[in-house]
């Protein structure tokens, strides 16, 4: 019987991201082959990880189905799953209007989804399967990870937030917490396989701990994996303002492999919008924040999320915005122009602001925001980095004769190597001196201070590149997660 192929196409978030390991490395424990490394023109299943908060997220969905019509249609035996949050959120709705499409599921049923394939496939017919809670927690389902060097771990899902503009938590559910010693286990089964750094995940990660009884679990956390012996560099998404405490921010400058990077979501420097957004903290407390990890971490870099044109924004309320923003000093910000999710709060308000009157307010915030970003990377002209290698960091490298990867605070480098020298690996770490800062990356053209460390990451990544291919899979071979006997 010919193996079966398939592909999966993510939309959003690192949560997301991380979900569609989860679902890769399902339907590979289910005997499926990745297409490109098969060598396949077309998948035999097309898997889409959606996103319900992106503008126009169904109007992209749709669209990817309408193209994928055809091809099914002189392909017999073709499927195609939609899952994730627009899947949660629509339902019967994807089948009524694309009843080409073979399953739907769900945030909280990630792991059906080689059952639902094969309960199609029997009945002849679409399966849809909708669960209002979690299954179960998504860390214990197999992951099949391209990167040796670097890996995502869910410590929570889930938000108990109720932000007017946000429908996660209608779609994620209340949130769950892992417990602290399931995530150390999976960590350490990371470092064991290569893994130098680990983000940790959740939809308001600094109030982990919640579920168990423990306001300060995060803090704890962190500390933690500064124990765990082989884990060069932890990270951390995306915590909320309004829970971060000083013991997240001790724990953070006191744990030498907890990286000087935040990401901290300001949304509004406006409090008035702050409250109709149910923000529950204002721009003084945020600043206060900023001013505490700078104390703390003076070396950190500190990024936001800012979305632009909420219902009701004045001018006045916008150039609040702007005024935390030239406070705040972010090395880079994520900006979203305020559009209309239905399903929330926010979609129903007056005052919705034109079009016209959003679009004109971003142009200035990005402007500032890219004056600021490249003076903050200007500053960093003559410091000295010991950056992480990353593979398909760097779009131009081979036009450069670059390579590229991230600095301890995150921030993308792209460094030569002098002639003669040891080329680093992806996974290895390459120390490089700052020559030059664009507004959204570095560079490192002085070799003078060049060196290479070869680390067990790098090793594991030729070891993919080496091995020979596979009968049905050719190319390089996927990272396992590897914990034991959660794979049949």
């Amino acid at each position: 019987m010919p193996v079966r192929t398939y592909e999966v196409r993510t939309f959003g978030c690192q949560m997301n991201v991380h979900d569609s390991e989860r679902l890769s490395g399902l339907l590979e424990d289910a005997g499926y082959v990745r297409a490109d490394e098969a060598g396949a023109a077309e998948p035999d299943v097309v898997v889409f990880n959606t996103c319900a908060v992106r503008e126009n997220a169904d109007n992209k969905l749709y669209g990817n189905l309408g193209h994928l019509a055809p091809v099914k249609a002189r392909r017999p035996g073709m499927q195609i799953a939609v899952g994730g949050c627009l899947a949660q959120k629509d339902r019967g709705e994807i089948v009524r209007r694309a009843p080409w499409v073979d399953v739907v599921f769900g945030t909280h049923n990630v792991g059906s989804l080689p059952a639902l394939l094969e309960r199609a496939r029997h009945n002849a017919e679409a399966q849809v399967e909708i669960l209002e809670s979690l299954e179960v927690f998504p860390s214990t389902l197999p992951t099949r990870r391209d990167s040796p060097y670097a890996a995502w771990v869910s410590i929570s899902v889930g938000c108990n937030n109720t932000c007017t503009f946000c429908i996660v938590p209608s779609l994620r559910g209340t949130e769950k917490d892992r417990r602290p010693g399931d995530v150390l286990a999976e960590v350490g089964a990371l470092v064991s396989e290569g893994v130098l750094e680990v983000t940790l995940l959740g939809q308001n990660v600094n109030t982990y701990g919640v579920e168990f009884g423990d306001r300060l679990a995060f803090g704890k956390l962190l500390r933690a994996c500064g124990g765990v012996e082989g884990l060069e560099r932890v990270r951390f998404t995306s915590p909320h303002p309004s829970s971060f405490t000083e013991d997240v921010v001790d724990a953070m400058a006191e744990t030498p492999n907890v990286m000087p990077s935040l990401h901290m979501p300001l949304q509004s420097g406006s409090d008035r919008v702050l409250r109709a957004m149910r923000r529950s903290y204002r721009s003084e407390r945020f600043l206060g924040i900023i001013d505490r990890v700078r104390a703390s971490i003076p070396d950190a870099a500190i990024t936001t999320d800012v979305i632009v044109g909420f219902p009701g924004e004045t001018e006045e309320d916008f150039q609040a915005t702007l005024d935390v923003v030239a406070a705040s000093r972010f090395s880079g910000a994520f900006t979203f122009q305020y559009s209309p999710r239905p399903g929330t709060p926010a979609a129903t308000m007056d005052q919705q602001v034109p079009k016209a009157v959003v679009q004109e307010r971003y142009e200035r915030l990005v402007a500032l925001q890219e004056e600021i970003s490249w003076s903050e990377n200007r500053a960093q002209v003559g410091r000295t980095l010991d950056v992480l290698v990353a593979e398909g960091e760097g779009r131009k490298d081979s036009a450069t004769r670059r390579l590229s990867g991230r600095a301890p605070d995150n921030r993308l480098v792209h460094f030569a190597v002098p002639a003669g020298a040891a080329v680093p690996r992806p996974g290895d770490v390459a120390t490089v001196t700052v020559t030059r800062g664009a507004p959204h990356h570095l560079e490192a053209d002085d070799t003078t201070a060049f060196a290479v460390r070869r680390t067990r990451a790098g090793d594991v990544w030729q070891a993919c590149q080496e091995r020979p291919a596979e009968p049905a899979a050719a190319g390089p071979r996927p990272v396992s997660l590897g914990l034991p006997g959660l794979r049949r």
